[in-house]
C-alpha cells in the first residue's frame, strides 16, 4: 500500500515525523491530529488437506507454475476460522470441516501478518474466476517456498514428521531450512527513529 500522503480526515499535506518510536506520517492541523499508523493487515492462509493431498492454487494474475496456498484478507465482525473457511468456500467451493491453528507469520514484504490454519475441507473442486488452476500434492512430495506462507507449510509438515524441502524459485534447487532463529535482540533496532525514515 502506498503510504498516505494528505490527510483522509482533513486533506492537509501529511508530515512524516517522530512517534511512539518510529517515523509516521501524521497530520498536524489544529483540530485533526490523524496519524498512519501503517500497521500490518491480517491476511489468512489455508493449508488445505483434501482427499489425503495438499492443495496448492495458481492465482490468475500469477506466472505459470507458481502455486501456493488459499489465501486472503480477513473481514470485519468475523473470527479467523470463519474467515479462513469463507475464503476457501469462495476460492474452490470446498466446505471447512476443520479449522486448526498452524501459527502466525510475518511477510513484511506487503505489510502483512499472515494467521495460518490447517483446513481440512471436503465438497468438489470449483475455482472462482480469481485462481487459474489447482494442484493436489502429496504432503511428502512438497517442496516448499522460502517466505509467508511457505513458512506455514514447513510447520505443518515438520509437526507430523514428513519432510520439509524449500527451494529456491528462481532456480528450481533445494536450498537449505531458511527459518531464521528467534533473535529478539532485533527490537532495540527497530525501535530506533533512524530505523525506515524514508
Amino acid at each position: 500500500m502506498e503510504p498516505y500522503r494528505f490527510c483522509p480526515r482533513c486533506g492537509a499535506p501529511l508530515e512524516h515525523l517522530p512517534m511512539s518510536g518510529r517515523y509516521r506520517n501524521v497530520c498536524v492541523q489544529d483540530g485533526c491530529g490523524f496519524v498512519h499508523w501503517d500497521n500490518p493487515l491480517p491476511v489468512l492462509a489455508a493449508v488445505v488437506e483434501y482427499q489425503g493431498q495438499l492443495l496448492l492454487a495458481r492465482n490468475a494474475l500469477w506466472p505459470e507454475k507458481m502455486f501456493a496456498l488459499v489465501t486472503g484478507f480477513m473481514e470485519r465482525d468475523e473470527t479467523p476460522e470463519l474467515g479462513v473457511a469463507r475464503e476457501l468456500k469462495e476460492e474452490t467451493n470446498l466446505d471447512t470441516v476443520s479449522a486448526e491453528l498452524i501459527g502466525v507469520y510475518e511477510f513484511m514484504r506487503k505489510n502483512e501478518l499472515i494467521i495460518a490454519y490447517h483446513v481440512k475441507a471436503e465438497g468438489e473442486i470449483r475455482l472462482s474466476e480469481e485462481l487459474a488452476e489447482y494442484r493436489l500434492v502429496a504432503p511428502e512430495k512438497m517442496k516448499i517456498w522460502n517466505a509467508g506462507t511457505g513458512f506455514a507449510v514447513a510447520d505443518f509438515l515438520e509437526r507430523r514428521g514428513l519432510p520439509v524441502r524449500f527451494f529456491d524459485r528462481a532456480t528450481g534447487e533445494d536450498i537449505p531450512d531458511p527459518r531464521r532463529p528467534t533473535d529478539f535482540s532485533l527490537v532495540g533496532a527497530s525501535l530506533q527513529y533512524g530505523i525506515n525514515q524514508n
